[in-house]
């Protein structure tokens, strides 16, 4: 048994509104990982205690299995059904209802490529989930330029703070600032994210305990939330 609040939180947090959808859930020793993305972001969502028989299934179309499972309600029972050694459907079931959904063929899903991370980090901040609705607020009052900044400066005190700036480029756009503090080892840098991508992160991670940020100045932002059962990990790359 799972909670659908549980399942529907670890989707959201791999399909981002839209952003992941074909995808393998990996189910080994009563644990789920789904490693989600393209080249430019990827992401690993991992959920401890999911109760399924060791498998590798294909989930072809996430908005799809979101709607059956919107249906529902409390606990849901999952089980597989398997043709051979291919697993085929998935059943669903509540005090209610009993959906089947249909499991494509992991071999047309590909692989999704996977980022190491860099010998050092630049900034390492840890995020408290009021900063992640100060952000999300920041960009929502930006909505229309999906150009954002992660630069890092001096305070008053000379101590090195992060900024993450929503905006255009030019100097005459309107422009929100957001500070933090952290272990921020290089002044000066600042180097352009896409914010759309960086807002669906943190609107699906809202839920978590607790969040973390890294940057390296080779561009590239490292993302991770836990709560007492899952874990989210996410990569994007500067945007050219």
């Amino acid at each position: 048994m799972i909670s659908k609040n549980v399942l529907q939180s670890v989707i959201a947090k791999y399909y981002l509104n839209g952003l992941n959808n074909q995808v393998k859930w990996r189910i080994k020793d009563k644990a789920l990982t789904i490693y989600a993305g393209e080249k430019g972001r990827v992401c690993k969502v991992h959920l401890n205690d999911f109760d399924i028989e060791d498998s590798e299934l294909g989930i072809f179309d996430t908005d799809k299995l979101s709607k059956l499972l919107s249906i529902t309600s409390g606990e849901l029972s999952l089980s597989l059904e398997k043709i051979k050694s291919v697993y085929t459907k998935m059943h669903i079931a509540d005090l209610n209802f009993d959906l089947t959904y249909s499991l494509a063929d992991i071999l047309i899903l590909g692989k999704t490529t996977w980022y190491e991370d860099p010998e050092t980090w630049e900034i390492d901040i840890d995020l408290q989930m009021e900063d992640v609705d100060h952000l999300i607020k920041a960009k929502n009052a930006l909505s229309d330029v999906n150009n954002m900044l992660i630069t890092t400066t001096q305070d008053f005190d000379g101590n090195n703070i992060c900024e993450f700036i929503f905006g255009d480029n030019t100097g005459f756009s309107n422009k929100i600032t957001y500070q933090l503090n952290g272990d921020i080892k290089e002044d000066n840098l600042s180097i352009p994210f896409d914010s759309d991508i960086f807002k669906s992160i943190l609107n699906s991670n809202k839920d978590m305990s607790k969040g973390n940020l890294k940057l390296s100045s080779k561009g590239m932002v490292k993302l991770t939330f836990n709560s007492d059962d899952i874990e989210s990990v996410y990569y994007i790359a500067r945007n050219e």
